[in-house]
């Protein structure tokens, strides 16, 4: 099924290596934008995942990269989300998550670009705008102890499969799973989301030692990690502008990616599969 929003002149996946660079350089309008917004408003960001990695190890995009991610502490996003409703460039720009889209199954939000068009593979059914974007994720509090933090990890491992459902019944290789999500994604959305709000300031109630983003599907130990690398940043080069990154890089990019500093062979740079997009005219 193909979103009913879709172009008539959409093309089909993957990228090529020239739009690529154009989704790039999209995506730079909108960090851009986010630092603007963030500095007007003494918002503490940093960019986070390959993003970071990109900054110290390319001074800008890894080559074959076609996303960016910024993460801030829940607080920082909170703000950040509020602002954007009166001060984000909305001739060029609209943003998204749980709260201001309805059907918007992450936990997490994203800018999008106008005038464009960008389908992840397995989501051209989901029934909001899927234009260009780089994601915005809120990070929140991992409690200590080790019995506590099995147990919170996997109460996000259960809210991410359920919000998860929707494209996991349409796209999931095992037969048997794909039952399963069918029956996860009747459970309503505005169940799921006043859950996982509720979740999240019960997380923050107490300052921990580590942080996480609540519903992104990485390994546990890589999706923690510690406090204090998102709130203390400073300025990295990336591409021509300077942006916020964490001020202790090193130890970050070691947690997340080990040896960061060597390049990957090219069987191993990989990009996110695209079904269709559609770039500026």
């Amino acid at each position: 099924m193909v979103n009913e929003m879709q172009p008539n002149n959409a093309k089909k996946g993957p990228l090529s290596q020239e739009d690529l660079r154009a989704v790039q350089l999209i995506q730079i309008e909108m960090l851009v934008e986010v630092d603007r917004i963030c500095r007007l408003y003494h918002i503490n960001y940093a960019m986070i995942g390959g993003t970071m990695l990109g900054a110290i190890r390319h001074n800008g995009y890894i080559p074959w990269d076609d996303d960016a991610d910024i993460g801030l502490l829940r607080h920082e996003y909170e703000k950040f989300r509020k602002v954007c409703e009166t001060d984000l460039d909305h001739e060029r720009f609209y943003f998204q998550d749980m709260q201001a889209t309805p059907g918007y199954r992450w936990g997490y939000g994203k800018i999008r670009r106008k005038g464009t068009y960008f389908i992840r593979e397995g989501q051209a059914h989901m029934p909001y705008e899927s234009g260009v974007f780089i994601d915005i994720f809120p990070f929140d509090n991992v409690p200590d102890g080790k019995l506590a933090e099995k147990m919170h990890n996997l109460h996000c491992t259960i809210i991410r499969k359920i919000l998860w459902s929707e494209v996991g019944k349409k796209t999931d290789k095992n037969l048997m799973m794909r039952g399963v999500f069918s029956l996860l994604s009747l459970i309503p959305l505005d169940i799921v989301s006043n859950h996982l709000q509720r979740f999240s300031e019960k997380c923050n109630r107490k300052k921990c030692q580590r942080v996480r983003v609540l519903t992104f599907p990485t390994r546990d130990h890589v999706s923690e990690g510690r406090r204090e690398w998102y709130e203390k940043t400073v300025e990295y080069k990336f591409e021509n502008f300077l942006l916020l990154g964490m001020g202790n890089a090193d130890a970050y990019l070691k947690h997340k990616f080990g040896d960061y500093l060597v390049i990957p062979p090219e069987s191993e740079r990989k990009s996110h599969p695209v079904s269709y997009y559609k770039l500026f005219d």
